[in-house]
């Protein structure tokens, strides 16, 4: 399905932030290949978004190059990122955190 927009949630985007400072501090520079890389993953959307399978009530996109997952649902003809969750966090607790985050009643 192909949409009009890509909307990244303020929360989502602190997920990036996260990521990119965890990523930092392991080797400076790592972390802006980091959100380089996954904001490649989440422009796709733009093409590929509603193939991917789904978990938790959002669909699931893996990054092609961190351990990190990109969920988001689709609202009309716009993709709406709600997190960018590394996968190597427990799954109760991916799963909480994309409970407490934004959902559209209609969805």
């Amino acid at each position: 399905m192909n949409v009009f927009e890509v909307i990244v949630l303020d929360e989502a985007s602190e997920d990036l932030e996260a990521g990119m400072s965890f990523y930092d501090e392991r080797e400076f520079g790592i972390g802006e290949y980091f959100i380089d890389c996954l904001l490649s993953d989440i422009s796709s959307l733009k093409l590929f978004a509603g193939i991917h399978s789904q978990h938790y009530g959002y669909f699931r996109m893996l990054s092609k190059r961190f351990p990190f997952a990109v969920y988001y649902d689709i609202d009309k003809q716009f993709a709406r990122v709600v997190a960018v969750l590394d996968m190597r966090m427990n799954p109760d607790t991916i799963r909480n955190v994309l409970d407490n985050r934004f959902r559209d009643e209609g969805s």
